[in-house]
């Protein structure tokens, strides 16, 4: 008993001790934290509509229970088959190709010698991030058209003018292309500090043994941002089904629904559009369940091949 009051005591003065020492600090998390309760954690019980035939006349606590048939009315849907396939297809592409580009760039600009034009090619890659979405999607519209900058190009190439967006084979690849485009520079910053902290007496002894440019990339430079990259790597996965609607419902139209159409535009359609709140937030909660199903086996494969992971 008396072993219990002695721990209860010290365990009261460690705490004690420790917002002594680090209380500016908390005060400065709180709001962060009060961020996250009021809109990522309190949220979350609105879920429950979910498992339930939702009413706003009568309220979450009071809308009567379906359990999971919301669920099954979007795993027998026509449009399911085509929404999954979509969103994978567009989320791969996007990661294949989206996720090593701001990797690539971030080593060709830490091998630029001229502050001048390094600066000058930054500024030129970070730029189209702050461009908003509106804007960037209107001038795809516009350089897609017939008579638009794209079928300039192509035609100077001997190619025939069309619609480009009215073509869906051609919509992934604008659709990736344009997002790499306005983030490739904002992401490489990550990876461009992570660089300055590669130790240069590593870069040294490298040269001292003979190794030239490519062999420094392969056996100092990647393995110092190795562990940033992983981790990088692992959150992209827990958000790899979360192609935005934003730009989607922007770019598609009826003739591109066929490659186009992803999980969060079938969500926008049919939560706010046609207000079925009920059908879209358990498809939201499937797209989420299958996002953290993604988080959890990336981490546990990286911790087990690489001992870098989240937790």
């Amino acid at each position: 008993m008396k072993e219990k009051v002695v721990n209860r005591e010290s365990f009261r003065y460690r705490l004690k001790k420790e917002w002594t020492r680090n209380r500016s600090l908390y005060f400065i998390i709180l709001p962060v934290l009060a961020f996250y309760i009021a809109f990522h954690y309190k949220p979350m019980y609105g879920a429950i509509i979910a498992f339930k035939d939702y009413s706003p006349a009568m309220g979450i606590a009071d809308s009567p229970w379906v359990g999971f048939k919301n669920f099954t009315r979007f795993f027998n849907s026509v449009y399911f088959t085509r929404l999954i396939k979509n969103t994978i297809l567009l989320s791969v592409y996007n990661l294949l190709l989206g996720f090593p580009a701001p990797i690539i760039l971030a080593l060709l600009l830490n091998e630029v010698k001229n502050r001048k034009f390094k600066s000058f090619t930054q500024t030129a890659t970070y730029l189209p991030h702050f461009i908003s979405l509106v804007v960037v999607t209107g001038m795809l519209t516009d350089f897609s058209l017939s008579s638009g900058l794209f079928n300039d190009i192509i035609e100077l190439f001997g190619g025939t003018r069309s619609p480009l967006l009215q073509n869906p084979k051609l919509y992934r690849s604008i659709y990736v292309a344009s997002s790499i485009w306005q983030e490739v520079g904002w992401g490489s910053i990550i990876y461009l500090s992570a660089l300055a902290g590669v130790d240069q007496q590593l870069y040294e002894a490298a040269q001292i043994d003979g190794a030239g440019k490519w062999k420094q990339l392969i056996n100092v430079t990647l393995p110092g941002i190795a562990p940033t990259i992983i981790i990088m790597f692992i959150m992209k996965m827990g958000s790899l089904m979360n192609m935005g609607y934003e730009k989607t419902i922007l770019l598609y139209n009826p003739s591109t629904y066929e490659t186009a159409d992803i999980i969060s535009s079938y969500i926008y359609r049919i939560g706010l559009l046609e207000q079925d709140w009920s059908y879209s937030t358990a498809i939201g909660l499937f797209n989420s369940l299958i996002n953290f199903a993604l988080l959890i086996i990336t981490n546990k494969l990286s911790k087990r091949y690489s001992e870098t992971s989240l937790w």
